[in-house]
């Protein structure tokens, strides 16, 4: 009899393996919802729906193994980083749904709600005032006009799966929506600058590495105090703080 595992689980959500059946289950069933309806869309290999109710979402396993962690080097290929890079720049190249993805709000308000994190960070004793004022800086440079593209707007390296040079699929595409292209590969090579040229090679066309560099420190910003409230370790080698603090 297959064991059921437990792959992440918080106060919001609980993804759970049981055998080839991934369970998703969602405090938000709109978002499960909305998950299926962009998995449908999407022009890149990802999990295949197996059935859906309220609250609960059943996928199938996508062969391969994760890019790589946060928190420790990545042993995948750079051919396989370009890999990666070359199958977003095929979802950023097609049509995007009407709804705005993960961070879809408008810079504004995207302004707003950093400069809210921030404080608190600093009120909270989470990160140091200076760290945090210096990646504010630096985070400016995303907070610009963008032409909106089909994102995944979670593009976690753990949401990226590959075997060898190849990637197989593409998961948890419930942030999918129009996006900053940028955001997704920033997102994507977070804690792992090293292959920030790889991901580019592949996705090809001009890249704005100042902007990419600038999303790695307003997200981490913007991550940290949800992290580490959730049982997660902002903190731990290569991971978000360490991310701000190469900044410095």
């Amino acid at each position: 009899m297959d064991e059921v595992k437990v792959v992440i689980a918080h106060s919001e959500r609980a993804t759970l393996r049981v055998g080839d059946v991934f369970l998703k289950v969602d405090s938000d069933p709109a978002r499960l919802d909305r998950e299926v309806e962009v998995m449908a869309l999407v022009p890149v290999p990802a999990p295949r729906v197996l059935w859906h109710k309220p609250s609960v979402l059943a996928i199938s396993a996508v062969p391969g193994t994760v890019l790589g962690r946060i928190g420790t080097p990545s042993t995948s290929s750079p051919a396989a980083w370009a890999a990666a890079g070359a199958v977003v720049r095929e979802l950023h190249d097609a049509p995007a749904p009407p709804w705005p993805g993960g961070g879809g709000q408008g810079i504004d308000e995207l302004a707003a709600k950093l400069d809210e994190e921030c404080e608190r960070l600093v009120r909270d004793g989470l990160l140091p005032a200076n760290l945090v004022a210096r990646n504010r800086r630096v985070a400016a440079a995303a907070l610009r006009p963008w032409t909106p593209v089909f994102t995944h707007g979670d593009l976690h390296i753990t949401h990226v799966f590959a075997d060898g040079d190849e990637i197989t699929g593409i998961i948890d595409w419930s942030e999918g929506g129009q996006g900053d292209a940028l955001r997704d590969l920033a997102t994507l090579t977070l804690g792992h600058p090293e292959h920030l040229g790889d991901v580019v090679a592949g996705y090809g066309g001009d890249v704005d590495l100042d902007v990419v560099r600038a999303w790695w420190s307003l997200r981490s910003l913007l991550v940290v105090r949800w992290l580490a409230e959730h049982g997660f370790d902002p903190f731990s080698p290569r991971g978000e703080a360490d991310v701000l603090r190469a900044r410095m």
